[in-house]
């Protein structure tokens, strides 16, 4: 293994907690793609990590200990993370939530979402992909459970098509379930899923009451999963907007699987700067708004960052 040696202040953040190196924490150094050891300036042991280009980062730190990334490693990970999520797996009201969460689960660069029985892999980096076999393997050991997996290769671009890594490959759409609300998902199609796992608890909010009485606008809204959740607690109307011409059809699926009538719940696709500037022409003015853009949403003349 590699041994690099960080400035004192990449050795402050690091002592913070700061576990993302950007490309000005090592600017002196060629290596991606592998781990390596982080040293002080004085030779001072600071943690093992690993280079790979991720956006705007170029490198994790994953331990402050001096650890091999082998299967035994990702076992106790993947164990770590499962007994952190035990009241997922005993609520009733749920069957899809994250299982790993990048650095939350001190291994940044992936995620693993569970979709009842299947779960999808996300590779965020070519190193994590290059160790994917690996990784694999010690999660069918920790979660025999799962009858098949998918992958998404987050680094390639929105071209990249998923694929079926093992298992029973699931079927075309099936609904889950989540705070008690039903969403279609997809395995198999692009890198999309149906639904952002990551915003769980926001949703939970949703349907616990948060938008009850309201108007609620959902802009870049995708399948409308924060509408149908606000439609389950109670909100008065929603009004979900997203410029793909599929978005609608995917919407409607969420409120029908809940029973919804969708009398008061409106789906309209329009670039969502076009329909900023319609509201403000028609005075239209909303209890609450979601604002959840992808992290690359553009259209012919604009894009949103």
């Amino acid at each position: 293994m590699n041994r690099i040696r960080v400035s004192r202040r990449v050795e402050k953040k690091l002592a913070k907690g700061l576990v993302l190196l950007e490309a000005s924490d090592l600017t002196d150094i060629d290596l991606t793609d592998q781990a390596v050891e982080v040293l002080s300036q004085e030779g001072k042991f600071l943690g093992t990590a690993y280079l790979s280009q991720q956006n705007k980062g170029i490198g994790w730190l994953v331990s402050k200990e001096k650890v091999s990334f082998d299967q035994a490693f990702f076992e106790t990970l993947f164990r770590k993370a499962k007994e952190a999520r035990k009241s997922y797996y005993q609520d009733d009201l749920t069957t899809a939530f994250r299982l790993f969460s990048q650095e939350g689960d001190d291994f940044g660069g992936l995620t693993i979402d569970l979709y009842g029985d299947y779960v999808v892999f996300s590779w965020y980096n070519s190193y994590v992909y290059q160790i994917r076999k690996l990784i694999i393997k010690a999660f069918k050991e920790v979660f025999p459970e799962v009858l098949g997996a998918y992958e998404k290769i987050r680094f390639k671009g929105l071209d990249y098509e998923s694929a079926h890594v093992y298992g029973e490959k699931a079927l075309d759409y099936f609904t889950v379930l989540e705070n008690g609300v039903l969403y279609q998902v997809f395995m198999n199609d692009g890198l999309m899923t149906g639904i952002f796992l990551d915003q769980h608890e926001v949703r939970g909010s949703l349907v616990d009451g948060l938008a009850m009485g309201k108007s609620l606008l959902n802009m870049f809204s995708y399948t409308a999963a924060f509408s149908v959740a606000a439609a389950m607690g109670g909100a008065s109307e929603t009004t979900s907007v997203d410029l793909a011409k599929r978005s609608r059809e995917l919407s409607e699926a969420h409120f029908l699987a809940n029973g919804l009538s969708t009398d008061n719940h409106r789906f309209i696709v329009m670039d969502v700067f076009e329909y900023f500037k319609y509201a403000k022409r028609k005075g239209l003015a909303y209890d609450v708004i979601v604002l959840d853009p992808p992290s690359f949403a553009r259209n012919k003349n604009k894009h949103f960052l």
